[in-house]
């Protein structure tokens, strides 16, 4: 699919994917030689190194002939050849623990700020393919939640500091995942994406290429008529809103104009006041997350943000 992407012209600056993707090794090496940046989440665990692996391309001279079937080479050192997990490393490694963690504003969603404690060092990992053992210099990132302990290992193949690219970079690419998982959420419960009974990709297909265009239609609305792009200012639409008042639109077509008009303005009311329970909610919740941040003596506005600019408060 990135291949089919980059055929068609289409440039990233980093690609990102959750625990799933970066299971699997060849994935990795493939991004790797294709030169392709990527910031992406590895389970607790996924083995690294901290410390660049020695390989060795043959046997030491004074090392004598083993009987039988000889080692295979190139190959790691005995002491490099088992990376090791990076749940451990990041409580037992001195290149984790003497670390100070740096705190970054790494989002800002309807409840508010979120705030996570940021650690990183230099990694190499295994490669499996193309016979080179090791991969190039990465970075493992450990993230972790300073309100709800959640923790999060990012793997990326890029290191800060180094052509151009920066910590924030990195995080900025790492967290921006939530924004396709809220968009996959959205168009699984309110379009029906996944609610489908067919047999055959040609039928799957079908289904996913509708929802997935339903899901554009009401974004381009929402966009377009959304006089504010924040849930406090009680003028946020939502996905659902759209889809809900385009029904109503649907139903009331065949209807005579009086009765229209009346399901329009029932419609517009509901809306409106959907809107400001939304707004409150998100009020009430902005203040009990910023209080918990401030009772542990964290200020949002005065912390690094992973944003180009600093969130609306």
């Amino acid at each position: 699919m990135i291949d089919r992407a980059t055929a068609n012209g289409i440039r990233v600056k980093a690609w990102t994917f959750d625990e799933l993707d970066a299971r699997d090794g060849k994935f990795l090496d493939g991004l790797d030689e294709r030169g392709e940046a990527f910031v992406g989440e590895v389970p607790p665990n996924f083995h690294v190194w901290l410390k660049q692996p020695t390989v060795l391309q043959k046997p030491p001279p004074n090392q004598a002939k083993a009987k039988g079937r000889g080692a295979h080479y190139p190959r790691l050192a005995r002491r490099d050849a088992r990376p090791r997990e990076v749940q451990n490393l990041a409580k037992h490694s001195s290149g984790f623990t003497a670390q100070k963690a740096q705190m970054y504003r790494t989002k800002d969603t309807c409840h508010g700020p979120e705030v996570w404690e940021i650690k990183w060092h230099a990694c190499w990992r295994k490669t499996r393919r193309g016979g080179r053992l090791v991969s190039r210099q990465g970075t493992l990132i450990v993230a972790r939640n300073v309100l709800t302990g959640e923790t999060k290992f990012f793997l990326s193949n890029r290191v800060p500091g180094r052509d151009g690219w920066t910590l924030r970079d990195l995080l900025r690419v790492a967290f921006g995942r939530w924004h396709v998982e809220a968009c996959f959420r959205e168009v699984k419960e309110e379009l029906g994406w996944d609610h489908f009974e067919c047999r055959g990709w040609r039928c799957i297909h079908r289904h996913l290429y509708v929802t997935i265009l339903s899901g554009l239609f009401c974004a381009r609305v929402r966009q377009r008529l959304s006089p504010s792009d924040l849930v406090t200012s009680g003028e946020l639409l939502t996905l659902e809103q759209v889809r809900q008042a385009a029904n109503v639109f649907l139903d009331a077509l065949d209807l005579p104009p009086k009765q229209r008009r009346q399901k329009y303005e029932a419609e517009l009311k509901r809306q409106r006041y959907h809107q400001r329970r939304n707004a409150a909610a998100s009020r009430s919740h902005r203040t009990t997350r910023l209080t918990q941040l401030r009772n542990l003596g964290i200020n949002p506005e005065r912390i690094k943000s992973a944003f180009l600019k600093p969130p609306p408060s």
